[in-house]
């Protein structure tokens, strides 16, 4: 009795060269697949909100978190809620430009 050669299990779309992803587009993919990457994205906001608003503005804010598009944000003295308040839409643009997509409708500066 001849024994069979051992067969090498092969992918769907064996043979045909791909090249690597990039870890950017990986790690994209990946959160996507898990349903993540909006919550990532949201999250990204807070993260980067003093790179967006400036080491001035961030000295006297804090970002609380973001539901249902509006930012919560915590603001030391009226006078900057005041000044805040009438810059809301440049920083909810610059906000959504840094984010890549549209994550803040709103900002509610407190």
């Amino acid at each position: 009795m001849k024994a069979e050669p051992a067969r090498r299990k092969t992918r769907k779309g064996a043979g045909t060269k791909k090249y690597p992803k990039g870890i950017a587009q990986a790690i994209a993919e990946a959160t996507a697949a898990l349903g993540i990457d909006q919550t990532l994205r949201r999250y990204a906001v807070i993260t980067g909100w003093e790179d967006v608003v400036g080491e001035q503005i961030a000295r006297v804010t804090k970002p609380q978190r973001i539901e249902n598009g509006i930012l919560y944000v915590s603001v030391k003295t009226a006078p900057w809620r005041a000044e805040l308040s009438m810059k809301r839409r440049e920083i909810i643009e610059k906000l959504n430009d840094a984010a890549g997509f549209r994550v803040v409708n709103d900002i509610r500066f407190r």
